[in-house]
């Protein structure tokens, strides 16, 4: 993965030098919006053993690269590669062990998104939309304090992406919504079985960027 990430920075870098082509970088943060059900995780012989709930999706924070093509005078291509990180709470309860209290667990993950934007100008705003490839890095979790939890994360997840911006001098915001097309916390495996909640995980993502050198 590192070599052919290199490779696309430096090709990227070589298109920026051509004619109206913009390179930017950019930096920003989400929020997560789920609302999902419970799961209950079966024991050895069929009996309820744990109860895990969303607690809480904190918020998350990326940085990365941008490509700006124009289409004429009114359309934009607009890939980027862009590292993001972000978290999430859990409520874990023992069913065997009436009376106790649920305890807050914390998950950590990181992903490569690669969206691929088709976008139209209106003045100094744009409309942008399009499939975004998230490539999964890497997690650390506190679940796994329990002896048989696993995770199973895919290496290719496929999003995708809508949303406005504004541009001014070479700056560039952008406020986009995000959904995923698997269920949220699909990875989760206890015991060798995999569990996920009901709905898929959408996400609120605000950035800002500039492009380097003159427009």
């Amino acid at each position: 993965m590192r070599p052919t990430f290199c490779l696309i920075i430096a090709l990227l870098s070589q298109i920026h030098l051509q004619g109206q082509i913009q390179f930017g970088i950019k930096a920003g943060m989400s929020t997560t919006d789920i609302s999902v059900n419970e799961l209950d995780i079966l024991q050895d012989g069929g009996g309820d053993r744990l109860r895990v709930a969303l607690a809480d999706a904190r918020y998350g924070v990326h940085a990365g690269v941008i490509l700006r093509i124009p289409l004429g005078s009114t359309f934009l291509l607009q890939p980027e590669l862009v590292f993001n990180s972000n978290s999430v709470d859990f409520d874990v309860s023992d069913l065997n062990q009436s009376g106790t209290t649920g305890q807050i667990l914390n998950e950590k993950y990181q992903y490569l998104d690669i969206p691929l934007l088709l976008g139209a100008r209106l003045g100094p705003f744009r409309i942008m939309a399009g499939p975004e490839g998230r490539v999964f890095i890497n997690s650390a979790s506190d679940l796994f304090q329990f002896d048989n939890y696993e995770q199973t994360f895919d290496d290719l997840t496929v999003s995708y992406l809508a949303g406005i911006g504004l541009d001014l001098w070479n700056l560039t915001l952008d406020i986009r919504y995000e959904g995923n097309l698997d269920k949220f916390g699909n990875h989760l495996t206890f015991g060798g079985q995999q569990y996920e909640f009901n709905q898929s995980e959408t996400r609120w993502i605000f950035s800002l960027g500039v492009f380097l050198g003159g427009k």
